[in-house]
């Protein structure tokens, strides 16, 4: 038997695996590299986070990265050479990390790869009525493979396409399995470059479970802040709370046909952009300090995510944040206001880091498609995602 191939099935039949999940966001900040214990499948998974880091970009390859990101119109070069550069660069990253944890590729069965998303088109956005849903993410599995030396699983989103979704999100794959509850409905909100969530009815069913993106979490404040002081983000919400809301701003916000539409559905920066701010700005005559900006927009992320979740919270319901929007104490602050009577805890309540658990989710697909069963949840039929690539 071809020599890749034993060991494929000799990972698959392991009591557990150790397996590196790895995820980078629109938020180009670095890759977040989880190391991942699992034992078991399914709703008997298992996970033990035996080592966490987000590794940064540099400012040279995030410039890279920007030249093809969120935009209609490229460079085809640009964006050819970097399907093998962002490998490259993960590879590297990965290694500095195993090295630094003194752990041998050997040591690792599988490498689990979201990839660098590009570009984000559900059919929705695009309107193009031959074309269906589609997203593109960078960062070829056969060169992680190669490079690392490691069992790649890779380019997930694909699938979730061929099925019918939107490729996103997928984290509620991993939420259904790893956090549901006996004991209380759960609300799992991922507050990165975008907000989504999942919604974890108590005892419920996979079928049971509702997904989706709902806006913008930091992707539009990131960018205000980046070109309006040079920072790469507002800590703690700072500037954002010395400002004042703009009423009509917010209000033009919210009656956005994405943030109407019914759930689920799922979106980007290819929406949620600069251009697209100055376009709604210009639309209604609106001009804006900086703070009052960032405290307008601030406000219209709190306020769409909780417009959007108001029928799933209910007595009993607990929400859980993830991401680096919890960080932003001022964010926090209203979510809180706005929801008083619902506890709003973080995953780390639940025992994962916060900052982990989309790199940690993406080794529980990789883990779910090795020895696990096809996955239905909510509407979509089952599945299993990830491409494999082996390292010879």
């Amino acid at each position: 038997m071809n020599k890749n191939l034993t060991k494929l099935f000799s990972i698959c039949q392991k009591p557990e695996r150790r397996i590196l999940g790895l995820m980078s966001g629109t938020s180009l900040d670095g890759l977040d590299i989880a190391l991942c214990t699992i034992k078991g499948f399914g709703k008997e998974t298992q996970v033990i986070l035996e080592r966490f880091k987000t590794s940064p970009y540099t400012d040279v390859f995030k410039e890279h990265i920007r030249k093809v990101f969120a935009k209609q119109r490229v460079d085809l070069q640009t964006l050819t050479l970097l399907h093998g550069a962002i490998a490259q660069e993960h590879a590297d990253l990965v290694l500095a990390a195993l090295a630094e944890w003194n752990i041998q590729p050997s040591e690792v069965d599988v490498l689990a790869s979201h990839g660098q998303t590009v570009y984000h088109a559900p059919a929705h956005f695009h309107q193009q009525a031959k074309f269906g849903n589609a997203t593109l993410q960078l960062g070829d599995g056969d060169q992680l493979a190669v490079k690392t030396g490691i069992l790649t699983l890779s380019d997930f989103r694909q699938k979730h396409i061929a099925f019918g979704g939107e490729g996103a999100p997928l984290v509620p794959y991993g939420d259904y399995l790893l956090y549901s509850s006996s004991t209380e409905h759960r609300i799992l909100l991922n507050l990165g470059g975008i907000a989504n969530f999942t919604y974890l009815a108590r005892n419920g069913q996979s079928e049971d479970v509702v997904a989706s993106d709902l806006g913008p979490a930091n992707t539009l404040l990131d960018q205000v802040v980046k070109k309006e002081f040079g920072q790469d983000y507002d800590k703690d919400g700072a500037l954002a709370q010395s400002g004042t809301v703009n009423k009509a701003l917010l209000d033009a916000l919210m009656q956005l046909p994405f943030i109407k539409a019914p759930l689920p559905k799922s979106t980007g920066p290819e929406l949620f952009n600069l251009d697209s701010l100055n376009e709604l700005l210009r639309q209604h005559a609106i001009r804006i300090a900086p703070v009052d900006l960032l405290a307008t927009l601030t406000q219209f992320t709190a306020s769409a995510i909780v417009q959007q979740l108001s029928p799933y919270i209910k007595e009993n319901t607990s929400l859980y944040c993830s991401g680096g929007g919890v960080r932003n104490t001022h964010l926090m602050r209203l979510l809180q206001q706005a929801i008083p009577d619902t506890p709003i805890k973080t995953v780390e309540d639940l025992g994962i880091k916060s900052e982990a658990k989309e790199a940690v989710l993406f080794a529980v697909l990789a883990n779910e498609t090795l020895v696990g069963n096809p996955l239905a949840l909510g509407t979509m039929p089952a599945l299993s995602m990830g491409k494999l690539s082996f390292p010879s």
